[in-house]
């Protein structure tokens, strides 16, 4: 009998990819090109991986997950070691897959190499010093996979990067808590990621200083007091906050309509995930 819908949407912490289709509007928009039918496509190849990572993730940690967070699909029982590996494995087949289609094989080779840095961080990278750089490394990726690896989206993807650096570094403290320097480096980290987008439009500007606004006033609390419960409130609002940052990117290319509608998943991502935590 196969595992329960909840537990696999508990799984790959399906609401959590309410942040990943502005990486490829975000890429697709700096390229020049965010309204085209194929950027839909590659923001399904990229969800696909994102879940492959959020399964592996749990499949990775299920020995420690017994011990910390017994209440987790896979050591609670609602969810087998084997289909969490093989929830994994179709999704980043199917990734891949759409990849291929949409974009033939410019877009496969960002792919390709985006897939790869999942699952090594997964089952390598993720405990040693290079884990918030492959997690850094995966998101840039992401971005430029939006942008079929055009070289105009760079910048966008770095930025994207260098939040998404801070936020795993950080969230390597939201089980026993973290000394008030780190969400202290976080906070300094996510003021640099928007004094970086430099001067924008309206739009961006607003978009921008949301992302600024949400992130930072929740790693200001950690920084207060470093304990995990506040940590790991700081890390969600990371996660979440990538979603404004993307959609502040996208406006600063003049693709307003892009950039709403990439910001319209920002509230929604934050109410369900007080169903499904995004950590």
């Amino acid at each position: 009998m196969g595992a329960p819908v909840k537990a696999l949407v508990e799984l790959v912490r399906a609401p959590a990819a309410l942040t990943v289709p502005g990486d490829a509007v975000a890429g697709a928009a700096a390229a020049g090109w965010p309204f085209r039918r194929r950027t839909l496509a590659l923001t399904g190849a990229s969800v696909c991986i994102y879940w492959a990572g959020m399964a592996l993730n749990d499949y990775a940690d299920r020995h420690l997950d017994a011990m910390e967070r017994p209440e987790r699909p896979i050591p609670s029982g609602r969810v087998s070691p084997g289909a969490a590996l093989g929830v994994a494995t179709g999704l980043t087949a199917g990734g891949l897959g759409i990849a291929a289609a949409a974009g033939g094989k410019r877009a496969l080779r960002v792919a390709l190499p985006l897939a790869a840095t999942v699952w090594a961080y997964d089952f390598v990278l993720k405990e040693t010093a290079l884990g918030p750089a492959a997690m850094a490394a995966a998101r840039a990726l992401d971005v430029l996979l939006g942008a079929g690896g055009a070289k105009p989206a760079l910048p966008a993807a770095l930025t994207v990067g260098a939040h998404t650096y801070a936020v795993t570094t950080l969230s390597r403290s939201e089980v026993h808590g973290a000394k008030p320097a780190l969400p202290a480096a976080t906070l300094a980290a996510t003021a640099g990621v928007r004094v970086a987008a430099g001067r924008v439009g309206p739009l961006a500007s607003a978009l921008l200083g949301t992302y600024a606004l949400t992130t930072g006033r929740a790693q200001y609390d950690a920084v207060r007091d470093p304990a995990a419960p506040k940590i790991r409130r700081a890390v969600g609002a990371g996660i979440h906050g990538m979603i404004p940052l993307q959609a502040g990117l996208i406006a600063r290319t003049g693709a307003w309509r892009s950039a709403l509608a990439v910001a319209a998943a920002f509230p929604i991502a934050r109410a369900l995930s007080r169903k499904v935590s995004p950590t």
